[in-house]
């Protein structure tokens, strides 16, 4: 009875994940949302229920920072700025305010909340006088806390819009507390506050299709 149960709830989503990032550190800006640079990707979701769904994702963002662009004038005398890659996985649970039901036939529209761990590669970055350069490649875990509106269009596609800040276990996306090799723990190589870690923030939109049986919920 149970395996009978699970086959009647596969219900799944595929799609695409297009915006623009933004990072939060010691180097730039540090408006918590301010798109700037491209960011794309893929999700899938398992919908559990009609409140909540897992839900997995790989991202491919640039990111960048420019202390002329900061509203500090500390920073606009210093002139620091930086380019890096961000690519990253991320699992989770996305949880919805109202029941969202695909298959309802009725217009449905919530907002969700979605959060898990994320892993994430970048490039190492160290300052040398006034330059910020690459290192080698790094990794490291962090945080998403992310807050969209999702709206059913049809019965097979849902439309999302979503702004999703990552809290980041590293210190060194921006340079300013290098993370590997020689300048790794070396005060001549740090600067900012070696206190707050990074963030990085996506904000964007996605399309996904829906696909497998009609759900029947009533197992989880």
């Amino acid at each position: 009875m149970l395996s009978s149960l699970l086959m009647q709830s596969q219900t799944y989503e595929v799609g695409g994940f297009v915006g623009g990032a933004n990072f939060i550190g010691d180097v730039g800006k540090t408006t918590y949302i301010a798109p700037k640079t491209p960011v794309f990707g893929a999700l899938f979701k398992w919908n559990r229920s009609a409140r909540h769904a897992f839900r997995g994702s790989i991202n491919f963002a640039q990111i960048e920072g420019d202390d002329k662009d900061s509203h500090e004038g500390r920073r606009k005398e210093r002139g620091y700025k930086f380019t890096n890659t961000i690519t990253e996985i991320s699992a989770g649970i996305e949880y919805t305010f109202v029941d969202f039901n695909v298959y309802s036939g009725r217009n449905e529209s919530t907002p969700y909340l979605y959060t898990g761990i994320t892993y994430f590669w970048y490039n190492a970055l160290y300052k040398v006088g006034s330059t910020i350069k690459d290192y080698d490649g790094a990794s490291s875990f962090a945080i998403p806390m992310v807050l969209g509106y999702k709206v059913k269009l049809g019965t097979k596609l849902v439309f999302a819009g979503e702004i999703g800040a990552r809290y980041t276990f590293s210190d060194g996306i921006d340079g300013s507390n290098p993370v590997k090799g020689q300048p790794k723990n070396n005060p001549n190589y740090q600067f900012g506050n070696l206190n707050n870690n990074d963030w990085y923030v996506f904000t964007g939109v996605s399309f996904t299709f829906t696909f497998g049986r009609k759900p029947c919920y009533c197992n989880f």
